[in-house]
């Protein structure tokens, strides 16, 4: 009996959360690498003032100083690929719970189990949200420790810290695509909203500073609660993580009865 959804999608997502886990080692050894080289050059600092106003916005959450080993990873990692790799994960996994099922025509034998629509969907949730905050708990132990080998020294708290808002990041968005998958089964859908408002949200939180129309709303924007208060270098802001779950809450909130009103087929 599949009683248990959430050992059964763990179990399933193994192997793709390996790949996951070692590419962003990989990811973060090969910025650990390149840092040497880059500390060494104080113009690289001076490149990202010289640029203008919008484009600084738009790929580099701060005016960063590029010669410490904190502004070269919010630069470099955390403005732009470390969001982009959970999200990609994150939107795919809250896509496929439900409509991934739903594809593969094996809905039919899940709800055949004694399961309720309800249980189907918070399991799927926790899959996708471990596996998230797992693929964040890589990242920043990587960041930590062959940091440390290439002399790249980051503090662990405020390496924690930026991890739960970046897990927390990914987490509302995936709760996004698992309440479209739960209320449509449509996949592509399921992924393609999430994404569009993803880069969206991106956008509107980085040039708040320029236009007056996206300042009044920045705080709403999910980018804004990952990265806003900079926790890299303050630490976890705890109000932005209440934002946040109260998010998280509200989506997976409306999921449940969404999938409880289908009439679902295979």
């Amino acid at each position: 009996m599949l009683s248990n959804v959430l050992m059964k999608t763990l179990r399933d997502q193994s192997r793709l959360l390996l790949a996951w886990a070692l590419s962003l080692a990989l990811i973060v050894a090969t910025y650990a690498a390149i840092w040497p080289s880059v500390k060494s050059q104080p113009s690289m600092s001076d490149f990202i003032d010289q640029m203008p106003e919008a484009f600084r916005s738009l790929f580099a959450t701060s005016s960063a100083d590029m010669s410490t080993p904190t502004g070269y990873i919010q630069v470099e990692l955390l403005s732009f690929m470390g969001p982009i790799a959970v999200l990609i994960y994150a939107i795919n996994a809250g896509a496929g719970a439900i409509g991934g099922e739903e594809d593969r025509h094996t809905m039919d034998l899940l709800l055949s189990n004694p399961v309720g629509r309800g249980r189907v969907v918070v399991d799927k949730f926790l899959a996708m949200a471990l596996g998230t905050f797992l693929l964040a708990a890589v990242m920043g132990f990587s960041l930590v420790l062959e940091g440390n080998l290439a002399d790249m020294v980051l503090p662990p708290d405020k390496v924690a810290g930026a991890m739960l808002h970046l897990a927390l990041l990914g987490v509302v968005f995936g709760s996004l695509a698992l309440a479209l998958s739960a209320a449509t089964g449509r996949t592509g859908l399921s992924r393609g909203i999430p994404a569009v408002l993803a880069v969206l949200a991106y956008i509107i939180n980085a040039l708040a500073p320029l236009v007056d129309a996206f300042d009044r709303i920045q705080e709403a924007s999910p980018f804004f609660q990952y990265i806003g208060q900079d926790p890299l270098r303050k630490g976890v802001a705890w109000d932005s993580v209440l934002v946040s779950a109260l998010t998280i809450a509200v989506l997976l909130a409306l999921a449940v009865p969404g999938f409880r009103r289908r009439d679902v087929v295979g």
